[in-house]
């Protein structure tokens, strides 16, 4: 799952470095041929030496978060989560734009957010919703029974928009400077599935159930960042609830929020 994502996220970069490359070429080409028209040359030119590869340049910087996730509002009963097991790892290429010269810049993004919960009390989502279209919490055991619940996880991964503001002590030197940002993102789940690790018969197995169990498919929220040079901790708030309207658990509205550290490389 981390591998098919890491890999989405490269096709996205692949496609930035490629324009960035080709403009790079487009402009030295051009140069080239003016040299060429402006000087003659009274020699004969010497062999052509072997260019050599260059590694490619991508502009901008990759961001890499991990934080651990808190449930908000009105929770269910059932929707025990353990504090470690419940995390986050997000990954987003930005850009940074300078705004006229001064210490505060727009920066857009696009990454991936990869958010798992892990259910203390071995519950999971029910793969059939009631007759309300709510998916309720059930003990997991109920689904394997005579098996062995060693552990059980909901997962979420989404593609997200980051969009942010961001300040710079020293906008000429980032990589040392102080640094407060604040923005919103917005995301589409691509993958959602519940996982339950039991043993049965002295065996160890895992069991997926891969569809939506109700999960909203499009979520918003708000966040902020606040460090020095490359390391800072952050703060997401999520807008939008966890799940579509009537579709979880008792029908709640419940959101997240994931507060952790951050690394940049610029």
């Amino acid at each position: 799952m981390v591998l098919r994502s890491v890999v989405l996220l490269g096709l996205v970069l692949t496609v930035i470095t490629g324009y960035s490359q080709e403009q790079d070429q487009a402009a030295k080409q051009s140069s080239d041929s003016l040299v060429a028209v402006a000087v003659t040359p009274a020699k004969a030119e010497a062999p052509a030496k072997a260019k050599k590869t260059k590694r490619p340049e991508i502009p901008g910087s990759i961001i890499v978060e991990l934080g651990v996730n808190l449930k908000n509002g009105v929770v269910p009963p059932d929707f025990q989560k353990g504090l470690w097991g419940s995390r986050t790892f997000n990954v987003y290429y930005q850009y940074q734009i300078q705004i006229a010269r001064s210490r505060i810049s727009l920066v857009p993004g696009i990454g991936l957010s990869l958010e798992r919960w892990k259910f203390t009390n071995n519950y999971t989502l029910s793969p059939e919703p009631l007759l309300d279209g709510s998916h309720p919490l059930l003990p997991a055991k109920d689904i394997l029974p005579g098996a062995t619940i060693n552990r059980s996880q909901l997962v979420n991964n989404y593609v997200e928009i980051p969009l942010e503001i961001r300040y710079d002590s020293s906008p000429e030197d980032i990589s040392r400077s102080f640094n407060v940002a604040f923005g919103g993102r917005v995301g589409i789940l691509y993958d959602s599935f519940t996982k339950i690790d039991y043993n049965e018969n002295s065996e160890n197995k895992s069991l997926k159930d891969k569809q939506l169990h109700g999960m909203n498919q499009f979520r918003y929220g708000v966040y902020g960042r606040v460090g020095l040079g490359g390391f800072s901790l952050f703060t997401y708030y999520n807008l939008s609830p966890m799940f579509a309207t009537g579709e979880g658990p008792i029908q709640t509205k419940m959101n997240s929020v994931t507060i952790g550290i951050a690394i940049s490389g610029f």
